[in-house]
């Protein structure tokens, strides 16, 4: 199984998908003149500005849902494979990525927020299989992205997040995994039996408390270690360029582990975050887009940096030699690339700490991202359901998402990320292809924003006037004013 796992990854994951994913980021920034930088601010106050409606979620609870999905295991285990595989330059191109993809973060999920529409239960709905349909007129890509959709976020990406609680509480605490898959398993029957509200009211209340809580350890930490600092970051840009002596054999994997661990952590360019965007209740598609490429910033130039900077300035980490035999560097013999170099990280300077609070941080991280792929697999569901009606498949996603839970949780580390790099691959192939063609309709809104914030008003979105076709919901709500 591993072995077929792997295979598939290899070709998945080849170069291509890398430079598509580096390109397209760099493309979009330019197109967007950089607005990752020059918005900042305006993405910060559109956070707190907004409320939700009998439709949708606030802004700040779509930025919740979305933090939900992209701060996970990911920014904990993530991080750690990516240094075990690429070294610690494989953290350079976790930022590159971060940076271009806040653009991309942008274009998607502002098209996410023009093409949604409300499903039967009044709820809004959109991610990339309606932007699909409607913007680009191809109903097959649409539905086979749906389809891809509900495969990865459904039953392949939840096993890697269910793996690194189950590790993480047994390293410090000694609970079986089964007792932790039991635990995890009726929790997750709790939320997602209960709607997307109930998934928005979780996921802003525990995600910024914890992201925030371990943030601050973080830097408690760097600051316990402030000497260490400078030869840090030279170390994670010397590697980045193969100027580190011993890391030579890994500067081709640092980039390819930096891009892949990047995208798996932030999600931008994967397809996720449309999905979250367009349930936010805005007034302007390009809102939600800002708000959105704050939350890549969050993910990985704050989470993800504060994993990198705990286990590189305390050197508790291992990086493999691609071609086998010895380690590269092996500060931790017999630990398994993953949480385990964060707690050993932690508690080397808080000792009887640090085991117990990654263990915790990584419990609610990666169980706030599962519920988040259910959403996301959800969503797809409705879609599909909206043109084929099958009322089980809801019910059989739930079940099948336990089930998984419950699998992944005593089962193979390896394995586990292998299906859900598989799953991440898929959907930024399809994605990436599908806004590449797509964009248009987001930098219209863009500069549409731009305008009439320039001319002091609340942005107000009239599809028509910019020649955008098949917005209906946003036409529709035009003509009720």
């Amino acid at each position: 199984m591993e072995s077929l796992v792997k295979a598939l990854n290899d070709i998945i994951w080849s170069p291509p998908l890398v430079y598509l994913c580096l390109g397209a980021g760099l493309y979009f920034s330019i197109r967007s003149r950089f607005m990752q930088v020059r918005g900042i601010k305006e993405m910060v106050r559109l956070l707190f500005s907004g409320q939700s409606s009998q439709a949708g979620v606030s802004s700040f609870q779509a930025l919740a849902m979305s933090l939900s999905g992209r701060v996970g295991t990911g920014n904990i285990a993530g991080v750690a494979t990516a240094i075990a595989f690429g070294g610690p330059g494989a953290v350079f191109w976790m930022w590159v990525v971060a940076f271009l993809g806040a653009s991309t973060a942008y274009v998607e999920s502002a098209l996410g927020q023009i093409y949604k529409e409300k499903d039967d239960n009044g709820q809004y709905r959109g991610g990339p299989a309606y932007y699909i349909e409607k913007g680009l007129g191809v109903k097959w890509y649409a539905w086979l992205f749906a389809l891809v959709t509900v495969i990865a976020t459904g039953f392949l990406l939840p096993g890697v997040q269910a793996n690194g609680i189950a590790a993480g509480l047994n390293n410090a605490f000694g609970i079986p995994s089964a007792v932790t898959a039991a635990g995890v398993v009726v929790l997750l029957g709790f939320i997602i039996f209960g709607g997307v509200k109930r998934i928005a009211h979780f996921a802003q209340v525990v995600v910024p408390f914890m992201a925030l809580a371990y943030i601050l350890v973080a830097l408690v930490i760097v600051f316990l270690k402030i000497d260490q600092v400078p030869e840090v970051l030279s170390l994670i840009v010397r590697s980045a360029f193969g100027m580190e002596a011993g890391f030579g054999a890994v500067v081709g994997l640092a980039v390819q582990w930096g891009v892949k661990r990047g995208i798996y952590s932030n999600e931008a360019g994967q397809g996720t975050g449309p999905h979250a965007a367009a349930a936010a209740e805005v007034s302007h598609p390009a809102k939600q887009g800002y708000v959105q490429a704050f939350s890549v910033y969050v993910d990985t130039l704050l989470v993800c940096s504060a994993t990198a900077f705990l286990i590189l300035s305390t050197g508790m980490y291992n990086v493999y030699d691609p071609a086998g035999g010895a380690m590269l560097v092996e500060q931790l013999p017999g630990v398994p690339e993953g949480p385990g170099f964060a707690q050993a990280a932690v508690e080397s300077v808080l000792p009887g700490f640090g085991q117990a609070f990654v263990a915790l941080a990584l419990l609610f991280f990666a169980f706030t991202t599962i519920v988040a792929y259910y959403y996301m697999a959800e969503t797809n569901i409705a879609y599909i359901n909206r043109r084929v009606h099958r009322p089980w498949m809801v019910f059989a996603l739930r079940i099948g998402m336990m089930a998984v839970v419950t699998y992944a949780s005593i089962g193979s580390v390896g394995t586990a990320w292998g299906l859900g790099d598989i799953g991440v691959g898929l959907m930024a192939w399809l994605n990436i292809i599908a806004i590449l063609i797509l964009q248009k309709p987001a930098f219209l809104a863009l500069r549409d924003y731009e305008r009439q914030k320039k001319a002091g008003l609340d942005p107000v979105f009239d599809p028509e006037a910019l020649g955008i076709r098949n917005a209906a919901f946003w036409q529709r709500r035009l003509d009720d004013k």
